[in-house]
């Protein structure tokens, strides 16, 4: 998940768009959960990752037939937070028996919590690979290279590791949105992962209701991140989506991306 510097009061409801009984997030309305959560309520950023990262595994495990031991999964891992994400999922799936390669798109710019995922990693052997390692022979792509901060069109390393994702031909998840894709209007930018799974963290995203979207999220899961229900509840929502699961189907693509 991201984190914004933003002001927010935490009396006010927010009023949101809601969806099939779910609320959908523009970008400033997940920084601002995202934000309550953390400076609000005490909540962990290392605990969210957690959550986060274990949701994705358990929608990879999905994606593979239930099965991922003996499976090979890269993971695409970007410099921040949505990277630690993806970083959490690689653990996991490895404790599950997944072959996993770790590929960061830039191993000098990332974050000290992101940072910590890696040491993790490294300390059971993981050896990360660069931007511009070969992405062929994998099961499973994990896109966690852009959360949903992210603004423009995706910049060099990033944009030759979505380029080199999209072509390898393997079933891609995304990690709370497809790289490359406005979280806010759902406009994909050049270029933009084609993503089988999207995994939303927390909440949808906005984007995600436009239907130009669609080619991009794929198979839409939410995952819960421990965002307490009092932020929830600010958000015009009257429970908690995860009430059942912590992670939820939302809805299965018509036209499942290539």
């Amino acid at each position: 998940m991201d984190q914004r510097r933003l002001k927010y009061d935490s009396r006010l409801p927010v009023p949101v768009i809601f969806h099939d009984g779910l609320a959908y997030l523009t970008a400033r309305e997940m920084g601002e959960a995202d934000k309550e959560a953390i400076e609000g309520c005490g909540i962990d950023v290392l605990s969210m990752m957690e959550d986060a990262g274990t949701a994705v595994a358990q929608v990879a495990r999905v994606m593979l037939g239930g099965v991922v031991s003996g499976k090979k999964i890269g993971i695409l891992a970007g410099k921040g937070n949505n990277g630690g994400d993806g970083l959490v999922a690689a653990r996991r799936l490895r404790d599950w028996g997944a072959d996993i390669a770790v590929v960061l798109s830039d191993a000098k710019g990332l974050g000290s919590v992101p940072a910590k995922q890696l040491l993790s990693l490294s300390s059971a052997g993981v050896v990360p690979r660069g931007p511009l390692s070969p992405l062929g022979g994998l099961d499973l792509l994990v896109d966690a290279l852009l959360g949903y901060n992210s603004m423009g069109d995706p910049r060099s390393p990033v944009s030759e590791v979505i380029t080199s994702a999209n072509a390898a031909g393997t079933k891609l998840l995304a990690v709370d949105i497809p790289s490359g894709l406005d979280p806010t209007s759902g406009e994909p930018r050049t270029p933009c992962i084609r993503a089988a799974a999207t995994v939303a963290l927390g909440f949808p995203k906005t984007g995600f209701l436009n239907p130009d979207s669609r080619p991009y999220v794929g198979d839409l899961y939410l995952g819960d991140v421990s965002i307490p229900i009092q932020t929830y509840r600010r958000m015009s929502c009257a429970s908690s989506p995860f009430e059942k699961e912590e992670v939820v189907r939302v809805w299965q693509s018509v036209e499942p991306a290539p």
